[in-house]
């Protein structure tokens, strides 16, 4: 009687982490249309979605590691190109200042790895340099900007990233999710694997996995 007891109460549990984690991924779907604007504390932007939509339309995609900056400038060391061309081992970024739509250079202290997704500064902008304020810019043509308005950087730590990856919660650069492989993520970039997959391999709960593994263990026990 009591293994019996225990039989239905991890069933039970299991039932209840089911239904919460679908419950959990309803709420993500809703929360995906991309037409919202940015909070009032933000730049004026359109979400544009998270790093699986937004990384195809930039100009270089590379895991980064972050080597130290000034004002809102950082530079970065490339590590590994997963799309586009750089042949300078650093390169600078520009991050926010005035009303640029770009994220505060204070999120990414020196030493930290990423993947980011880059826009190739092209063009001069009108005013956009200062030699009062030679450290606070909009950034010199060859340099990098980092959007704001999406999914366009995902930290890296152990060979596995988190962040906005694929259908996240508009404006959260730092959702709750299963930490990704590198590799699963390059695979994606380079046309390999589906979208389906990056967004199941993000979504997988490991509490979930771990009460499925060990209700398949009792239920082998009580056989």
């Amino acid at each position: 009687m009591k293994r019996q007891w225990r039989h239905t109460s991890r069933l039970t549990a299991l039932a209840i982490v089911l239904a919460t984690s679908a419950a959990q991924a309803d709420s993500t779907a809703e929360d995906t249309d991309d037409s919202e604007m940015a909070p009032e504390e933000s730049c004026l932007c359109l979400w544009q979605g998270g790093f699986a939509d937004v990384q195809a339309t930039t100009d270089l995609v590379a895991t980064v590691t972050v080597v130290g900056g000034k004002g809102n400038s950082l530079d970065l060391t490339v590590d590994t190109i997963l799309r586009g061309r750089e042949y300078n081992e650093t390169i600078r970024l520009w991050l926010q200042a005035r009303d640029y739509c770009r994220p505060e250079a204070a999120l990414f202290p020196a030493g930290s790895r990423w993947v980011m997704a880059l826009q190739r500064i092209t063009d001069t902008v009108p005013g956009g340099f200062d030699p009062l304020t030679p450290n606070i810019s909009y950034g010199r043509i060859g340099d990098y900007t980092l959007s704001s308005c999406g999914g366009y950087w995902l930290q890296l730590h152990d060979g596995r990233v988190t962040g906005n990856l694929v259908d996240a919660p508009r404006w959260e650069h730092e959702p709750k999710m299963t930490p990704v492989l590198l590799e699963l993520l390059s695979a994606y970039i380079r046309g390999e694997v589906s979208r389906e997959a990056l967004q199941e391999a993000s979504r997988e709960d490991p509490a979930l996995r771990e009460l499925m593994l060990d209700t398949s263990e009792f239920l082998r026990d009580v056989r």
